[in-house]
């Protein structure tokens, strides 16, 4: 903020920057943040110069009163839809309102937990690469721990519950126990969703868009808070994260779909956003249910402009982790799982490559599928990584033999749910051709 205090005498164009109180997603964004910065830069020294803050800012969140619950052990924040940024306060508040007060109406989000399980054990990897074991399996117990007791309190057999409340509210005119909110499929990209629960989420993803014909079952939440709820009369139903659609949800619905056996399901999101963005050339960080997009008018944010980062890079990651299948569980591609799954969209050829503009590593194959043939090569561009291929299969086959630069090699025939795959691990120094053949 640049606006003075007078009170403080404060000057003017001074810049402040404060905590949002009733946020409570801050410090696992952060550790996660750093971890991305790692991942990209391959920065050894400074990430373990970091590592002591990123500590610090997890124990901040399991013990400070305003972010954990001692009873559930688990991560508490005010009554917001999902993660945004200002709480329900009964009409006690003239507008939005971001401050805790004696009035506030506490509770448990499946979203805070899920970050603190993917960032809980991110930090254990960062503690491991240093040798630091004792510290490494410390936050993955905490990991671990946070991931048994959200999943058995939220979720209800369908889908993760919105609020877990603390303190008894009730908001006239919606269904709370019915309420979809946007962090569900983050739970199944953060790792916080087992495989049944993952697929239960996206099947009631798939139940509601059948049932209520909306363009792209994207929402902040569904069903929606009744106009004006949380003290902004912009914020009706259907607008920003009161019930609007978000492409970055859609993405983390995608690559959700693409981890647990719904691969053509995570294609259809993706063409999705790619009929929205070549239509217009435009991409919004939330449209109207209709598919109309959002604007300032219409918005209690400021972000309404046709140029978002954050759906088209949440969008990107569902692309390139999901259907290109690349995802660096290292630093600097030391250590890929490779996935690719461009069967799911009927593309039989396929050639990318990724790369980190921060230290200029890449990463990149050849994809090329033989009908006739019954196979599917891989021809792996790396420098010193070790891959772990996990290959879609045409539906209804299994694998028969897998060759690594000619020499057979051990595979794994793997299904999630009704798809078909074939796992096996190689060293790729420079260059590797994988040929696999099926059956």
């Amino acid at each position: 903020t640049t606006t003075p205090e007078t009170k403080t005498g404060e000057r003017e164009n001074w810049e402040k920057w404060i905590r949002v109180q009733v946020e409570a997603d801050v410090e696992y964004r952060f550790v996660k943040a750093a971890y991305i910065a790692w991942q990209s830069t391959g920065d050894d020294a400074w990430m373990e110069r970091m590592i002591p803050h990123m500590d610090k800012a997890l124990r901040y969140c399991m013990t400070h009163p305003w972010r954990w619950d001692e009873t559930h052990q688990l991560v508490k924040r005010a009554y917001t839809i999902d993660t945004w940024d200002f709480d329900y306060t009964a009409g006690r508040a003239p507008w939005l309102n971001f401050d805790i007060t004696e009035h506030t109406f506490w509770g448990i989000f499946h979203g805070d937990n899920s970050g603190m399980v993917e960032s809980s054990r991110m930090l254990a990897a960062m503690y491991a690469y240093n040798g630091n074991d004792e510290q490494a399996a410390y936050w993955q117990e905490v990991a671990d721990g946070i991931r048994e007791r959200a999943n058995k309190l939220l979720f209800n057999g369908r889908f993760y519950t919105h609020f877990y409340k603390l303190v008894p509210v009730t908001v006239p005119g919606v269904d709370e126990a019915e309420q979809l909110s946007l962090s569900n499929p983050m739970a199944i990209v953060r790792g916080m969703a087992t495989h049944d629960i993952a697929v239960a989420v996206i099947r009631e993803y798939q139940r509601r868009a059948e049932e209520t014909g909306v363009f792209a079952p994207w929402w902040g939440i569904h069903p929606p808070f009744p106009d004006g709820s949380f003290g902004d009369e912009k914020l009706i139903a259907g607008a920003y994260i009161n019930g609007g659609i978000f492409p970055m949800s859609g993405a983390e619905l995608a690559l959700g779909a693409f981890e647990h056996g719904f691969e053509t399901y995570g294609v259809e999101q993706l063409r999705k956003y790619q009929q929205i963005v070549f239509e217009t050339g435009q991409t919004f960080l939330w449209y109207f249910p209709d598919g109309s997009p959002s604007t300032e008018e219409t918005s209690t944010s400021p972000d309404a402009l046709p140029t978002d980062g954050w759906g088209s890079s949440a969008m990107l990651m569902a692309f390139t982790e999901g259907l290109a299948g690349i995802k660096d569980l290292g630093r600097l591609f030391s250590h890929v799982r490779l996935a690719p799954r461009w069967l799911a969209a009927e593309q039989d050829d396929a050639d990318i490559t990724i790369g980190y503009e921060a230290s200029g590593v890449t990463f990149g194959y050849t994809f090329n599928h033989t009908p006739e043939g019954r196979e599917i090569t891989v021809d792996i561009r790396a420098n010193d990584s070790l891959v772990d291929l996990h290959l879609l299969l045409p539906e209804g086959t299994r694998p028969h033999a897998v060759e690594i630069d000619g020499q057979s090699v051990p595979f794994q025939h793997v299904t999630v749910q009704h798809s078909s795959y074939v796992d096996a691990s190689l060293m790729v120094q420079d260059t590797a051709s994988v040929r696999v053949t099926y059956h």
